[in-house]
């Protein structure tokens, strides 16, 4: 089973217009990334608890955190940062999600950040090691510049700790915008650490972002064998079709429901069952 959901904050700032548009096409959950302008982890614990009341009244759920953990300069302080983890974790526990999303830090200024692998490796460590006592699941995504930018240093940063609480998402587009066909050259050696998707595509020629399946991120194929291994999770709708930015990026609620749409073609076409009917 596939289960939908969608970083909302692409929609609009407004929560209500976030929720409105999802339910229209029968998406119930959301990767919680922004809502009023402000990142997940800027919330206050008031604004915390407006946001879970509201989306309980309306039967959504968290698929995860969509925090922005590890999009820092690898010299950047880094106890402020794990503090900012912590939180992402207290978070994940009061809306009722296992998955945090987060990343694996950028270079020094003018750097190349794999001269600093055992840095990286002891920043994830010490998150894996907060996530495995609260007993929820880091979900590293790939993106350009960061040291898992590439297929190859995604599998590493999984195989280094080889534990239930760091697992990969696997994002299309962001190979493809790194130079790779992702299932030609990713998908076979991720596919047994992937724990989790981030749909979108784009166009390798002109970097254009496409709905699913209208692009060069080979979707459906990555999809059908992710299903035929029995693949149970989630798939995150972030289409960037407005515009794609470090943090965040736009989409509006029109062509939203386009992205959502055809992502329910791609699964249609190769038979794979979902939850967004």
């Amino acid at each position: 089973m596939i289960r939908f959901s969608a970083f909302a904050d692409e929609i609009g700032p407004d929560l209500d217009e976030q929720l409105k548009t999802l339910a229209s096409e029968n998406v119930k959950f959301i990767e919680l990334r922004g809502v009023w302008g402000k990142n997940v982890l800027d919330l206050t614990p008031d604004e915390v608890k407006r946001v879970k009341a509201r989306m309980d009244g309306e039967g959504f759920q968290v698929s995860s955190i969509g925090s922005p953990i590890g999009k820092i300069r690898i010299d950047e302080d880094f106890d402020v940062h794990l503090d900012r983890f912590k939180h992402a974790v207290e978070l994940a526990k009061t809306f009722g999600t296992r998955y945090i999303r987060l990343f694996s830090y950028y270079p020094p200024e003018g750097g190349d950040i794999r001269a600093h692998r055992a840095e990286v490796m002891r920043r994830m460590g010490e998150k894996v090691k907060v996530a495995r006592g609260a007993d929820v699941v880091c979900c590293h995504e790939n993106e350009g510049r960061i040291y898992g930018e590439g297929p190859k240093e995604c599998l590493e940063l999984i195989r280094e700790f080889d534990s239930p609480h760091l697992r990969n998402i696997f994002d299309p587009a962001n190979y493809v915008v790194a130079g790779y066909h992702p299932f030609d050259d990713c998908w076979g050696l991720l596919k047994d650490v992937t724990e989790y998707f981030h749909i979108k595509d784009t166009v390798m020629s002109t970097k254009e972002m496409v709905p699913a399946g209208e692009g060069d991120g080979q979707i459906p194929e990555v999809l059908a064998d992710a299903v035929k291994r029995g693949f149970d999770g989630f798939c995150t709708l972030e289409p960037h079709l407005k515009k794609a930015g470090q943090f965040s990026g736009e989409t509006g609620p029109k062509l939203f429901i386009r992205a959502i749409r055809a992502l329910k073609k791609v699964c249609d076409d190769i038979g794979a069952d979902y939850d967004a009917k």
